[in-house]
């Protein structure tokens, strides 16, 4: 079995210090949490940026700012900037980390009711228009999927030439309006993504450990963090990301799976640091 890909999404666009007062704002305090995630297992680091009083933003400035940041910290980390943003921002907003040319970057491949009157809109011209960036910029997509019907679209779409083969998925589950964190959901999932694909687990909320472990055993990839989730156990409060990550890392040792390092991850996925 391939060893593990721990992803650390550590802030997210909508958790606020308000549910956790660790969950980073700052170019300093955004690297600070990536390096403690980085030392504790974590190859890739998610990244959302805001401004120093949280507001989310995809402002192509301060992403370089905190990219430059976690590289003076770990250089060695694979940094994955999101071009999801935040509910209600346009496709320019939202495609302007792709420029800086990360090694990856999310591409989310459907549309989703994320409760009240906020949709998280992804039209297919959406997919199509960051795909076909991605892919002249050389960045591999993170495939994020709320849903089955997600990953049908990412495979009509690759066989139109809008995103690379092998794809590489995060099957988000338990968020409102997606597919429930379930051990037959993510069975489901999983037996639906072409062959030769790799996929990350990222269950949010309650069931962040229980997919956790669901996918170390499948022989998927895990992501943790305080976009998904921010408590170590329940009602207790997580001190920092590395600690979700260190959780992560003990749990996949008991099961008897090796942590991969940003090298090992890199060969995994297929990608060469830049």
């Amino acid at each position: 079995m391939e060893k593990l890909i721990i992803t650390a999404a550590i802030c997210g666009a909508e958790v606020t210090k308000e549910h956790n007062s660790a969950v980073p704002y700052t170019v300093e305090e955004i690297g600070r949490e990536a390096e403690i995630a980085y030392r504790a297992g974590a190859s890739i680091i998610h990244l959302h940026v805001r401004l120093d009083d949280g507001t989310p933003t995809q402002d192509r400035q301060r992403f370089r700012m905190c990219m430059e940041e976690i590289k003076s910290r770990c250089p060695e980390a694979i940094i994955q900037p999101s071009t999801g943003g935040a509910v209600g921002m346009s496709n320019a907003e939202r495609l302007q980390p792709v420029d800086l040319r990360p090694e990856m970057a999310t591409l989310d491949s459907g549309t989703c009711n994320f409760g009240g009157d906020d949709v998280f809109v992804n039209t297919e011209n959406t997919i199509k228009e960051f795909g076909e960036k991605m892919i002249k910029l050389s960045v591999k997509p993170e495939v994020e999927v709320f849903d089955k019907g997600m990953i049908d679209i990412a495979i009509r779409l690759q066989k139109k030439g809008f995103i690379k083969a092998p794809m590489h998925f995060n099957f988000v589950m338990g968020v409102n309006g997606g597919i429930s964190a379930t051990p037959r959901d993510l069975v489901f999932m999983a037996g639906s993504i072409p062959t030769g694909s790799t996929f990350t687990v990222s269950g949010v909320g309650k069931s962040e450990f229980e997919m956790a472990a669901m996918s170390i055993i499948m022989g998927g990839h895990v992501r943790v963090g305080f976009e998904d989730n921010v408590y170590i156990s329940k009602g207790v409060l997580a001190k920092s990301n590395g600690e979700l990550v260190e959780k992560v890392v003990r749990i996949a040792r008991e099961l008897g799976r090796e942590i991969a390092t940003p090298a090992e991850a890199r060969q995994i996925l297929g990608l060469q640091k830049v």
